[in-house]
C-alpha cells in the first residue's frame, strides 16, 4: 500500500474538497482505504461513499500507543493499493500551542506520511510561496512533498503561485482545484451536514473528481506516494466475550468510530443494528450501545416513535446494560428543546437536553468516574472528546458521575461534571475509542454483559 496525507494551511482551507476529489478520480482505477485524523464522524462518511470501503479515524490522543496507532493504519490493508488520509485543521494546529500536541503534522510524523499540502490562493500570487515556506522550515521533520492550490478562478493565476513556489519553495506544484460554486458542500454546527442528507451529493462528488483529474497531476501525486513497509503488531490484551449488542444507527444516530465496531466483532460481539427512528421494538440483544449524530434534527420523528421509546425505557428499567455517547444523552432524557420547540424522549434519565447557540463543549478531555459506572470503575482516567451545541440539564436527584477535565499545554484548564447513570444505563456527552486501552474495554464489555453472564 502506498501512502499519502492531504493537509490544509488551515481549516477552511479547501482540504475536504480535495480529498473528495482525489478519491472519486483515483477509485476508478486503484483499491483506496481512506482515512480522517481526529475525533470526526461526517468527513468519513463521505470518503466512504466515495470507495465503498469504511474510512477509518487515526487519532494519537484517543489511541495514544504508537504501534496500536499504525495496526489501526496499517490493518487490513493488503489488497489496497492506496492509503489516503485527509488532516484536521490547519497542519500544525493541535491540543494547545505544542505543534506535536495530536496535531495533523505529528500523525504525519508516527505514520511515516509523505504530505502534500492545500493551500486557498484566491487572494494571493507569490505570497502563497511564502506561507510554504513557513510551513517547510517550521518543521523540517515532517515530509512535505507537493501543493494543491485551492479556489481559483483562472489557470493564469495558477501559473503565477506555482512559479513562485517553484523558485522559492522547490517543491511539486501539482495543480489547482477550481473555484465552483456547483460543488459546495453545506455545514451545520458538527461540520459538513452528513452525505446521507444532501440533495445531488453523488453529482457534486463526481464533478470534483472531474475538476481533480482535470486540473491536478495525478501521476506525479502517485510518484510522490511513500510505500508502507512498517510491521504490523497486532495489539494484545483484548477480551473474547459472548455478547449481544444492539446498536442504533440510522439518519439520527450514526456517529461510530469504525475501529470500536470493528473490535467488537473481533472478540465475538454480535451487532444488531436498530433504527430508534423507525423500527417499533427492540431487536434481541444482551445490552444497548446508543451512539452520537443529530437527534436535534430528527426530534420530532424521535418524538412521534412511542413504541421505541418505551422500549428503551422499559429495557433500562428492567435492567439491561445501555452504554450511550452524546446523541444517546439526549434522546434518553426527558426532552429535546430546540428552538423554543420542545420533544419528548425516552424518559430514561429526568433531564432535559437544550439545544445552543454556541458550542459548548469542544476538544479532547479526560474523564474519572466518580463511582462504578457501566463505561469505567471508580477512578481510572479515561481519554475521550466531546463537541455539543447543547446542554443537558438533570432533574432533582440525578446527580452526575463523571469528574471531566481538560489539559492543554500540561496544565488543567477546565474542570466540569458531567455523565449520568441510572440502573444499568449510563450516558454522557464523551465519546471514547475503544483502542486506547484493554483494561477500560474488557470492563465495559464485562459490564454490558453482565445480565447476559448472570443467566448463563
Amino acid at each position: 500500500m502506498r501512502k499519502i496525507l492531504i493537509a490544509g494551511v488551515t481549516s477552511g482551507s479547501g482540504k475536504t474538497s480535495v480529498v473528495l476529489g482525489l478519491l472519486a478520480a483515483l477509485s476508478r482505477q486503484y483499491q483506496i482505504q481512506p482515512y480522517k485524523v481526529g475525533p470526526d464522524y461526517v468527513d468519513t462518511k463521505f470518503h466512504s461513499r466515495i470507495v465503498g470501503r469504511d474510512s477509518r479515524n487515526l487519532d494519537n490522543f484517543l489511541v495514544p500507543d504508537a504501534q496500536t496507532l499504525n495496526y489501526l493504519f496499517r490493518r487490513d490493508t493488503e489488497t489496497v493499493d492506496i492509503g489516503l488520509v485527509e488532516g484536521v485543521m490547519g497542519l500544525y494546529d493541535g491540543l494547545g500551542v505544542d505543534k506535536d500536541s495530536h496535531s495533523t503534522a505529528k500523525v504525519a510524523k508516527m505514520l511515516g506520511l509523505p504530505v502534500i499540502l492545500v493551500v486557498d490562493g484566491h487572494a494571493a500570487s507569490t505570497s502563497i510561496a511564502a506561507i510554504i515556506k513557513g510551513f517547510q522550515v517550521f518543521d523540517k521533520d515532517v515530509n512535505i512533498v507537493g501543493v494543491i492550490i485551492n479556489n481559483l478562478k483562472s489557470n493564469h493565476h495558477f501559473q503565477l503561485i506555482k512559479a513562485a513556489i517553484e523558485q522559492y519553495d522547490h517543491v511539486a506544484v501539482l495543480g489547482y482545484l477550481p473555484h465552483c460554486d456547483d460543488v459546495r458542500l453545506p455545514s451545520r454546527q458538527l461540520g459538513l451536514v452528513p452525505d446521507n442528507e444532501l440533495a445531488q451529493v453523488d453529482q457534486k462528488i463526481a464533478k470534483l473528481g472531474e475538476l481533480i483529474k482535470d486540473h491536478v497531476d495525478l501521476k506525479q501525486l502517485l510518484g510522490l506516494m511513500k510505500k508502507a513497509v512498517e510491521p504490523i503488531n497486532v495489539p494484545q490484551g483484548y477480551r473474547r466475550t459472548h455478547l449481544k449488542l444492539g446498536v442504533a444507527y440510522d439518519d439520527a444516530f450514526s456517529f461510530y468510530y469504525e475501529d470500536n465496531l470493528n473490535l467488537l466483532r473481533q472478540v465475538g460481539v454480535k451487532l444488531t443494528f436498530f433504527s430508534p427512528l423507525n423500527d417499533q421494538r427492540l431487536p434481541d440483544v444482551d445490552a444497548l450501545y446508543l451512539g452520537g449524530g443529530y437527534p436535534e434534527e430528527f426530534a420530532a420523528e424521535l418524538a412521534a416513535n412511542h413504541k421505541m421509546k418505551m422500549a428503551i425505557k422499559e429495557a433500562s428499567e428492567r435492567g439491561m446494560p445501555i452504554y450511550a455517547e452524546c446523541g444517546g444523552l439526549m434522546y434518553l432524557g426527558n426532552q429535546l428543546i430546540d428552538h423554543g420547540h420542545t420533544y419528548q424522549m425516552a424518559g430514561v434519565f429526568d433531564g432535559t437536553s437544550e439545544m445552543t447557540p454556541r458550542l459548548k463543549r469542544f476538544g479532547y478531555c479526560i474523564a474519572s468516574p466518580k463511582e462504578d459506572t457501566v463505561l469505567a470503575k471508580q477512578g481510572i482516567k479515561i481519554r475521550g472528546h466531546e463537541f455539543h451545541h447543547s446542554t443537558f440539564r438533570p432533574g432533582d436527584g440525578l446527580d452526575p458521575v463523571l469528574q471531566m477535565t481538560k489539559v492543554i499545554d500540561g496544565r488543567i484548564t477546565q474542570r466540569w461534571d458531567g455523565g449520568y447513570q441510572v440502573n444499568h444505563t449510563f450516558a454522557s456527552y464523551l465519546h471514547i475509542h475503544f483502542y486506547q486501552d484493554p483494561t477500560i474495554f474488557n470492563q465495559l464489555l464485562a459490564n454490558l454483559g453482565a445480565m447476559e453472564n448472570a443467566n448463563r
